[in-house]
């Protein structure tokens, strides 16, 4: 069975869209998300592994189509951390180096290439490449989970993405918040990552990485959600409020037994004996019903009950 992180995986692959420049700004979140470095003699070139075969040939067709990167040696390889295996590839020679260049992964200076870690302009230039980098950045290292359908609690929404460094993670997230898409960063062992816990910051996400059918059920989820909630509270209040009339109806109750057992309820004057008669004739009823068969206000009633429990009170200390 599919989860939600391979749905919205699966659409962002079948609705991307963009040129040259958006598939390199993909390309490059994917390789700084899912993948390591190599070097072959005085060329450098990457290793790239995903647990999606859709997603590897997703991007070796990228890199072929658009940069004219052969991506090769396709294999299968058990990740011991999540315990599932990953299909793993790479490329190394010439025109990755280039590649790497151009995506803004290697720099170059007087004493050669290093590796950049910060995410250059020139690969999110504009909006519709930032969108695209967000959505390599997710294909390679991302996850979304949506709470347990059993539990009726508000947590349990999860998006993240995790990177190799925290100047990589830094400047992701500082992308999501020209989208006005505020996420946190926290690092988990040599990872850095980052994500969102509220409802409205992931359907901004998704909808930004053009997962629509994603963002229809995580829309229709909440609802759901908020509507049992709504129908659990309403059900509490009730129940609240009924063992709250028990309670004090049973006070009540025994006041004027108490009265009853000393002094008898004839010594009361008529407005408290009616209202101690009432009371004894229906156990259960509120102060409203009791109020209204009584043909007196409820503030009326409550003043008679407090004189009626004030005085089992002075009876039961003497």
């Amino acid at each position: 069975m599919t989860n939600f992180t391979e749905e919205i995986k699966n659409e962002i692959i079948k609705n991307f869209t963009g040129g040259r420049p958006c598939a390199l700004a993909a390309l490059s979140a994917f390789i700084r998300t899912s993948g390591s470095l190599i070097k072959s003699g005085g060329d450098y070139g990457f290793e790239l592994s995903t647990e999606s075969e859709l997603t590897a040939h997703f991007f070796a067709e990228i890199a072929e189509q658009y940069f004219g990167v052969e991506i090769s040696g396709f294999s299968s390889r058990s990740d011991l951390a999540s315990g599932r295996d990953k299909l793993v590839f790479s490329c190394v020679n010439g025109e990755s180096t280039r590649l790497l260049r151009e995506a803004g992964i290697l720099g170059e200076d007087k004493e050669g290439l290093y590796v950049d870690f910060a995410v250059g302009q020139s690969v999110a230039a504009d909006e519709e490449c930032a969108r695209a980098y967000i959505v390599g950045a997710f294909l390679g290292g991302g996850s979304c989970t949506l709470p347990d359908g059993n539990s009726l609690s508000s947590t349990g929404y999860h998006f993240e993405v995790v990177f190799r460094n925290r100047i990589t993670a830094g400047d992701f997230c500082d992308m999501l918040c020209s989208f006005d898409v505020l996420a946190k960063l926290v690092m988990r062992k040599d990872s850095a990552v980052v994500y969102l816990k509220s409802i409205d910051a992931i359907s901004s996400v998704l909808e930004l990485m053009g997962a629509k059918e994603a963002l229809k059920k995580l829309t229709e989820l909440a609802r759901e959600r908020d509507n049992s909630n709504n129908e659990n509270r309403v059900n509490n209040c009730s129940v609240s409020n009924i063992d709250r009339t028990v309670s004090a109806s049973v006070k009540q109750v025994q006041a004027i037994e108490t009265i009853r057992s000393t002094i008898g309820l004839q010594s009361l004057d008529e407005n408290l004996f009616s209202v101690a008669e009432g009371r004894l004739a229906d156990k259960n009823a509120s102060m409203q019903e009791l109020a209204d068969r009584l043909k007196i206000s409820k503030s009326c009633l409550n003043h008679r009950i407090r004189k009626i429990m004030e005085m089992a009170k002075q009876l039961a200390e003497e």
